[in-house]
């Protein structure tokens, strides 16, 4: 697989942890020249140092992907240093768990999840896509989660944002292929890292290593598919097409088994 992926430039989003800095290791032991974008530049720097260390190249950017003025500083800034980009990978992400019920008042957490999530992916596809044109080549991947494919109580703010990009991306895979632009979706399953903390002791489903989730990743820029599914979430998806009903009652009893956490309560101060 490496030598789809010698010398390519590759951007990764919330490359300072997690499935991003896992994904960008993985990457540049593939041969890639990883361009890692992320809001806290300490830990950006330390994530380019270990890639370098290993003989890997790494540049790091600080860039908030919700601020449309850091977008397009850093991706001039790529752009005049790099030539190009090969391929764009959307990994920054938000995550929130609440009943709906307990979010009438909280419209924020939907804002919040869409400006990162979907706006923030959206803002850096836009800002590649010309350049991408004119160079007749580009992959993006985004990274969306199984749980659009289940549709999991408590996660309507986060689920929300990412099936929009799903779709956005259906879109523009269709509008894009003339131009060698091509589009992965990669729905992952719930995933060692700091972003699931909301969900950890309410057996939301078993959990994956960010290597096992950088794997998917290095496949998605390497091979190009379409998408990127694990067989829970293809079967999750089969089944609400099926038996909807069904479907829904039985989450039901999932959404009643498993209660919201206590921050989500308010019993812990939040943002």
């Amino acid at each position: 697989m490496g030598s789809k992926l010698a010398e390519r430039n590759v951007v990764i989003t919330g490359a300072s942890s997690g499935i991003g800095k896992a994904s960008a290791v993985a990457a540049a032991a593939e041969g890639a020249c990883v361009l890692l974008l992320a809001r806290r530049a300490p830990e950006l720097d330390e994530v380019v140092q270990e890639i370098r260390a290993a003989g890997g190249t790494a540049h790091g950017y600080q860039c908030d992907v919700t601020d449309p003025d850091s977008v397009d500083k850093t991706v001039k800034a790529i752009l005049g240093e790099h030539g190009h980009v090969d391929m764009l990978v959307n990994n920054a992400g938000r995550s929130i768990r609440r009943a709906l019920h307990r979010s009438t008042d909280r419209l924020h957490d939907y804002e919040r999840t869409m400006a990162v999530n979907y706006f923030g992916a959206l803002r850096m596809i836009m800002a590649l896509l010309p350049s991408m044109r004119e160079r007749r080549f580009g992959h993006v991947v985004n990274i969306s989660s199984a749980g659009v494919q289940l549709a999991t109580p408590r996660y309507s703010a986060y689920l929300a944002s990412k099936a929009a990009l799903d779709k956005f991306t259906e879109v523009a895979a269709a509008e894009t292929l003339a131009d060698g632009i091509t589009f992965t979706t990669v729905h992952m399953p719930l995933v060692k890292t700091p972003m699931i903390a909301p969900s950890t002791g309410y057996n939301a489903g078993p959990t994956y290593s960010v290597e096992w989730a950088a794997a998917q990743v290095v496949k998605a820029m390497v091979k190009r598919p379409k998408r990127v599914d694990t067989v829970h979430g293809a079967a999750a998806e089969y089944w609400g097409m099926v038996t909807p009903k069904i479907k829904d009652r039985i989450m039901h009893q999932f959404y009643r088994r498993y209660p919201d956490s206590p921050a989500a309560k308010g019993e812990i101060p939040t943002p």
